[in-house]
């Protein structure tokens, strides 16, 4: 049972290709970078070969999709040897809206309404369709499934969902937090219960995805009863280019000043903001980390610590909001690779049960480890995240229910 999972973007798209059949064994990773752009480039990986390198011109979602198809059937480089050993296909969605509150497999209605919230997604959801449009089209006979960020925060509750607003943007515009990054908060979540042999039912977390995009979520019993990203990922931490929380009438007061339109400030906050607008530098915590501490940089300084800050901050609301918190988790590029990120926003939170261990922290990166002392009374792990294959596990499941339910019909 041979899973493909595809995460379109704009202009990109990666996939992984897992046999479920073998411990989820990965078969081939890759990406397909330029899309409508002269050379793009193919980087296919299959497992226990070279690295497979393919320099074209690609200019849409579905010949980039053929083109991934034709590197995995590949007498040299490929890995399977039809595309009938395709199982099925796992896409991710980045919002499903209210509509999906799991993983659902793909229909001419569920694609519908994947297109319906568009205009709550519009970087992101219309590169998911073109993805699931071109793989009917090349494979119809391959069951898809569809798998969505948002889905995992929708146990929310309405009091933490809900904003400020007059009620009827709600129920006309279904103006709500919605929350993103849930496949990767939902496996970490997962993934460090299980490690330390914690019932999920039973435990109140605090997950902390940190990457260019950054999120936290606070998980009660299993479910998810908040997060810091809202209608769209612009809210809550602030990010490599994204401002995080901003005072709405800061923003208003810029445009009018500056003379800006609609289209320029959701760039301004977008793109030129977080610890890029900062620093001045970079939105890579590297550089930034090289400039504060070797280069005595201030405004890297000051965006560092900034950026802990406000992690610092949620991590003390979520423990608030729950009446507790039993696990931190760090997870993501920053997250999982950033010894002196993690020490620095466990500093003083020795209030909450958290007895940090800076040796154990040091040298961490990108692997599964208990960072907090064995009697802390709270757990911090670090784990990394593997979103790719929680969407092969969801599409396994729902696509074997459909078999299943199909042949007791027969």
């Amino acid at each position: 049972m041979k899973i493909l999972v595809l995460n379109c973007g704009s202009s990109s798209i990666k996939y992984q290709f897992i046999n479920m059949a073998n411990n989820a064994e990965l078969l081939a990773k890759g990406l397909l970078d330029r899309i409508g752009l002269k050379d793009s480039e193919l980087k296919h990986q299959p497992k226990g070969k070279e690295t497979y390198m393919v320099i074209q011109d690609v200019p849409d979602h579905e010949v980039g999709i053929n083109l991934i198809l034709k590197a995995l059937l590949d007498p040299d480089h490929g890995v399977i040897e039809t595309v009938e050993d395709i199982f099925a296909v796992g896409h991710r969605v980045a919002h499903g809206g209210e509509n999906f509150s799991a993983s659902a497999l793909i229909t001419e209605e569920v694609m519908k309404n994947i297109e319906e919230v568009i205009e709550l997604a519009p970087l992101h959801n219309p590169a998911n369709l073109k993805g699931i449009v071109s793989m009917k089209k090349l494979l119809p006979q391959v069951p898809m499934v569809a798998v969505f960020d948002t889905a995992f925060h929708q146990t929310i509750p309405q009091h933490a969902y809900m904003y400020g607003l007059p009620y009827e943007l709600y129920e006309e515009d279904k103006i709500r937090r919605y929350g993103f990054h849930g496949t990767s908060h939902k496996y970490v979540f997962q993934r460090a219960c299980d490690a330390l042999f914690m019932r999920q039912d039973n435990v109140r977390a605090i997950t902390c995805h940190l990457g260019n995009g950054a999120s936290i979520a606070a998980i009660k019993n299993g479910k998810s009863v908040d997060t810091s990203m809202g209608l769209t990922p612009v809210e809550g931490l602030m990010m490599g280019t994204r401002s995080g929380d901003l005072d709405l009438g800061a923003l208003l007061y810029i445009m009018k000043k500056k003379g800006l339109n609609v289209e320029e400030a959701n760039n301004l906050i977008n793109k030129k903001s977080g610890v890029l607008g900062i620093s001045g530098i970079s939105y890579d915590m590297r550089d930034i980390e090289n400039a504060a501490f070797n280069e005595d940089h201030k405004r890297s300084q000051l965006a560092l610590e900034m950026y802990y800050y406000r992690i610092k901050k949620y991590i003390g609301a979520y423990a608030a909001a729950m009446g507790g918190v039993d696990l931190i988790v760090f997870t993501g590029g920053v997250g999982e690779n950033g010894p002196e990120t993690r020490e620095a926003v466990c500093k003083g939170l020795e209030f909450l049960g958290v007895q940090f261990d800076p040796e154990r922290n040091t040298g961490i990166r990108g692997k599964l480890e208990l960072i907090s002392r064995h009697d802390s009374p709270v757990k911090v792990m670090v784990v990394p995240t593997n979103e790719e294959l929680v969407i092969a596990h969801d599409t396994l499941k729902i696509v074997a229910f459909k078999d299943n339910h199909k042949n007791q019909e027969i």
